[in-house]
């Protein structure tokens, strides 16, 4: 029992310093208090011989206290080593349990022969060093395994046979029997406990370390496939000024002579055009650019495209009140598509997860240099917390966001809902 107690002091303190989280002063000072004993804890884990070697020397003073003298029926050096032989080897039951138990059991075996009865004293044909037995018992069942357990027990009822017919002869020797049986079978059991706890606290961990796993190489496919999507449609972006560039420089060329004032109005649009497509270049420096394919390049929406977007979604059930501010038409092919974009995401997760009955309203606002989003719905529906951690949708919309330089926050609102917020820039600085 000293040794499970051993074993099972780690998980024992770390559910103590769970329960010490519930406020005050008191509880504060049980949680130092638990944090303490958990860290020792750990540290007899990591350096089993000290706790291990602790159990066996209490054991040898109980050994120590339970005689005065050298029971009868037993040299006096004989009995001494097999005492030496039963609990010395508790000091590396964890760190080899085979070698520790059949070490233990071959000094039984020794006392078994060499500790006879000894009628008008102290009797040597049981004494308190016998608990190391059923200490490797437990060790084995709960590191090895049943097998190598099931066998030591093989190994410990031919002892104990014999020590109950020759040693203390029958019918003397049945009910001190039965008490080692019952004593032995308790071992076993204890041990099955602890290796079984053992074995789903493994189990768990290795969950866990491949959950994480997972959790880590989606979120670098979702965050790689949407960078990817951003940097087909920046492509479509830049492409649209060059071609702009292009187009202007070619009716400058012919109009400078005879219409300078066309040529200089052209030259007015391809500075403003170059501008724009230097400020989208800029931002798709840091995408990994994807294969894509000819249909990949239809045209894309912009923030005038929001309110076909906001029908669709009413078409849908969902009502949507719609507030647009400010001068969004004049904005970057790029800040309108990466607006269109989060406001779609935001609506598409209402539609998915609000449930019925919710409603959503959409807020774009132009203040000066940036654009303000404020996308939220008081849906009731399923809970939308894991949206938060690692969700696809919202991944996307933190990346278009941080592609133009600007910030985007989701969560619950306090009231039921959910709510996205962002701020873009409209230019780069």
């Amino acid at each position: 029992m000293a040794a499970a107690a051993v074993d099972m002091i780690s998980p024992l303190s770390l559910r103590l310093e769970r329960q010490c989280d519930a406020g005050g002063t008191r509880v504060a000072t049980v949680g130092a208090y638990a944090r303490t004993v958990r860290r020792f804890s750990l540290w007899m884990k990591a350096h089993p011989i000290a706790g291990d070697s602790v159990i066996a020397a209490m054991l040898a003073c109980m050994e120590l206290v339970s005689v005065f003298a050298v029971p009868g029926g037993v040299n006096q050096v004989v009995y001494w080593l097999v005492g030496i032989g039963l609990l010395a080897p508790l000091v590396i039951r964890r760190r080899d349990p085979l070698l520790a138990g059949y070490l233990i059991l071959a000094s039984g075996f020794a006392q078994l022969i060499t500790h006879g009865p000894n009628p008008g004293g102290i009797d040597a044909r049981i004494r308190v060093a016998d608990i190391a037995l059923g200490m490797a018992l437990y060790t084995i069942v709960a590191y090895i395994g049943r097998r190598q357990g099931a066998l030591y027990v093989l190994w410990l009822a031919i002892g104990t046979v014999l020590w109950a017919v020759w040693r203390m002869g029958l019918p003397q020797g049945i009910l001190p029997t039965l008490v080692i049986v019952v004593i032995f079978a308790f071992c076993w059991v204890l041990g099955e406990f602890s290796g079984a706890r053992a074995a789903y606290h493994r189990e768990v961990e290795q969950r866990l370390a491949l959950l994480e796993t997972e959790r880590d190489q989606q979120a670098r496919i979702a965050v790689g496939q949407e960078r990817a999507r951003i940097a087909r449609e920046l492509h479509d972006v830049v492409a649209h000024a060059v071609s702009v560039i292009v187009v202007q420089a070619d009716g400058a060329a012919y109009a400078v002579r005879k219409q300078p004032d066309l040529a200089e109005k052209a030259i007015r649009t391809i500075s403003a055009t170059g501008r724009e497509a230097l400020t989208e270049l800029r931002r798709l420096l840091g995408v990994l650019r994807s294969d894509d394919t000819e249909s990949d390049r239809a045209p894309q929406p912009g923030a005038q495209s929001i309110s076909d977007l906001a029908e669709r979604v009413r078409a849908i059930g969902v009502p949507v009140r719609l507030d647009l501010t400010g001068e969004l038409d004049d904005l970057p092919a790029g800040v309108g598509l990466g607006i269109y974009r989060i406001v779609q995401e935001a609506l598409t997760n209402t539609i998915k997860h609000a449930g019925p009955g919710a409603t959503a309203a959409v807020q774009v606002r132009r203040v000066g240099d940036r654009v303000e989003l404020d996308i939220s719905d008081c849906g009731s529906g399923a809970p939308r917390h894991g949206l938060a951690v690692g969700g696809n949708g919202l991944i996307g919309m933190r990346e278009r966001a941080n592609v133009f330089g600007g910030t985007l926050q989701a969560g619950p609102q306090p009231d039921g809902g959910w709510r996205v917020r962002a701020v873009l820039p409209v230019s780069a600085s």
